[in-house]
């Protein structure tokens, strides 16, 4: 029997594939795995039983991602289940940096009680929420993860020119995109050529404040820019400075900070990209079958902070091995584990950065090998399944 704590309503199309063998609740002492959607885990003390978390959405700068690797916690996310409702917003937004929509909406409702006069100012006032379309214009899309892709192929169908830039792109992802995106060469490409730019990479150390004077300085005169990734990623104060002197000429996001609220030029909306019905069920259902897979088989797919190692079943005992990524940590493990008379029947190891992960699947006395490996230099956590 496995414990799951939640810490958000999680939609129960995807609890219910956990099975009659899942306790599920949002209030537990000793849970196995903990499923999370925005709630911040970064004062929580992880329990000692804690062996993954599952954020059910791709952002997980809610969770403390590398002091749960030092503690042998597996962070999953779920990149592309909420991917098609960020796209929409999107598009949206790209309208909204156009024409002045909501500008027209607002002053149009300053005319109630104006009887049949109200056609007339109509006409007369809608000049000053005109913009351009977006047909022909150059957009610059930065980061072609499972969102930016589809952002791409769809202002491409709309007729935009659209220029993608990402320099860890997959080759699976290159295969999504359309032969008709510009690949740029470099960021400053996108900068200097585009009349849009919309960002959708991660929020790290590397990525902090992409936008900026001195990137906005490299821009056109007039761009439009749009974040739907992370606050972040955008200096806010360079960025009101461009929007008064012209530089920018919209800012769209869905991050409503109080310092961009109630400014010109600003749309600035809550974070709704990935609130749509279908997008919370298809986070939760990705969130649940990986936590699954992990706690009854080993296998990792979509973690932020271990390597993703997956093996089909060769034997009745598995032996799964968090450790940190050092030389001869492999051959330290297999050799105590072949010291106690069992027999690695198969195995699968990879390393991610500064941690590595093996499945060993095992013959032989299983609990004396799994026990021989626990206490081994740079090994975090072992776990038997049996």
């Amino acid at each position: 029997m496995f414990n799951i704590l939640t810490l958000n309503k999680i939609a129960a199309i995807g609890t219910d594939r956990l099975g009659a063998n899942y306790t599920i609740s949002d209030a537990c002492d000793t849970p196995d795995a903990v499923l999370v959607r925005s709630a911040s885990m970064h004062d929580m003390t992880m329990p000692e039983s804690l062996l993954a978390i599952a954020r059910a959405g791709a952002g997980t700068n809610n969770i403390p991602v590398d002091k749960c690797a030092e503690e042998g916690i597996v962070v999953f996310n779920t990149p592309g289940a909420n991917a098609n409702a960020v796209k929409e917003l999107v598009i949206a937004g790209l309208f909204l940096a156009s024409r002045d929509v909501i500008g027209g909406i607002e002053w149009a409702k300053t005319l109630k009680g104006n009887g049949a006069e109200v056609g007339k100012m109509v006409e007369k006032g809608k000049s000053q929420f005109v913009g351009p379309e977006i047909m022909g214009k150059k957009l610059g899309v930065i980061g072609l993860g499972a969102i930016g892709i589809l952002v791409a192929n769809a202002a491409k169908s709309l007729g935009m020119e659209v220029y993608g830039y990402d320099p860890y792109i997959s080759v699976d992802a290159a295969w999504k995109l359309k032969n008709s995106i510009n690949h740029a060469n470099s960021v400053e490409e996108i900068y200097k050529e585009c009349d849009y730019i919309t960002i959708h990479v991660p929020l790290n150390a590397s990525t902090k404040e992409t936008i900026n004077k001195d990137t906005i300085a490299m821009m056109k005169d007039g761009v439009r820019i749009l974040n739907y990734s992370r606050d972040g990623l955008v200096n806010s104060a360079d960025m009101l400075e461009a929007l008064k002197s012209g530089k920018v000429a919209k800012y769209v996001t869905d991050f409503a900070t109080d310092d961009l609220l109630c400014e010109t030029n600003v749309v600035a909306m809550p974070h709704l990209g990935a609130s749509t019905p279908e997008s919370e069920d298809n986070c939760a259902v990705m969130a649940a079958d990986q936590v699954k897979d992990y706690l009854e088989n080993g296998n990792i797919k979509n973690s932020v902070n271990f390597p993703a190692v997956s093996m089909a079943r060769s034997a009745d005992t598995r032996i799964c091995v968090l450790h940190r990524n050092k030389p001869n940590v492999i051959a330290t493990v297999t050799g105590a584990i072949a010291a106690t008379g069992a027999n690695v029947d198969n195995m699968e190891s990879k390393s991610r950065g500064d941690f590595g992960y093996m499945i060993i699947d095992v013959t032989g006395p299983a609990a004396e090998a799994a026990k021989a490996t626990e206490n081994l230099e740079d090994v975090i956590k072992v776990r038997v399944i049996e």
